[in-house]
């Protein structure tokens, strides 16, 4: 908990820190924007469902569940979710590699339409190409976010500020990263300030 001190917004990965349910209305009652996340595999869907619905209900700004997850455990976390003014993250992950467009474009909609308000698309990515592919959904009215996963996507992470994604994602520190290619906050912030200032200098 001292670790989000001195950051304004932050995903907290249940999975990862394996929180009590007390410890969890803890965190989220906190004035900050935060993100309740729980990967399949640290705990069975029921308690992953009663851990997200915790953070629902003492505050989260966002929660994200899985496109991939049984359909009445995510239609009840979203729900929930809509009934607390908590916004949806409904979130597809390809860790094998980067579908093709119209695939993603098909992935996108389900999104949508199983309730997000925003979707977050997270592919391996191993080409330059398929980073552009990822890149090319944010060519949307509707709140988008893509992440590249692995090394070769790290230029996701960077532009997507600059193409109209609502949120990024980078690790709290070296070291404490959750996904391959995350890049640091310290790091990603610099990054992107320095981009910023090219682009309003040119």
């Amino acid at each position: 908990m001292s670790a989000l001190k001195r950051l304004d917004c932050a995903e907290i990965r249940i999975d990862v820190i394996r929180p009590t349910l007390d410890e969890v209305r803890s965190l989220f009652s906190q004035p900050k924007t935060l993100i309740a996340t729980c990967r399949a595999g640290a705990h069975p869907d029921k308690d992953r469902k009663k851990l997200l619905i915790a953070a629902i209900e003492a505050g989260a700004a966002f929660v994200d569940v899985e496109i991939e997850s049984e359909r009445n455990y995510r239609e009840e976390i979203i729900a929930k979710a809509k009934a607390y003014n908590c916004r949806v993250i409904v979130s597809f992950h390809d860790h094998a590699g980067t579908p093709g467009r119209h695939v993603l474009d098909r992935i996108v909609d389900s999104c949508f339409e199983a309730g997000a308000d925003i979707a977050k698309i997270a592919c391996t990515v191993r080409l330059p190409e398929e980073s552009a592919r990822l890149l090319g959904l944010l060519d949307d009215s509707r709140k988008i976010v893509v992440i590249g996963i692995g090394d070769e996507g790290r230029i996701t992470r960077i532009a997507t500020p600059f193409l109209g994604s609502p949120l990024t994602f980078a690790s709290l520190a070296k070291g404490k990263e959750t996904a391959e290619g995350q890049i640091d906050n310290e790091t990603l912030a610099t990054l992107v300030a320095q981009l910023r200032k090219v682009i309003l200098s040119s």
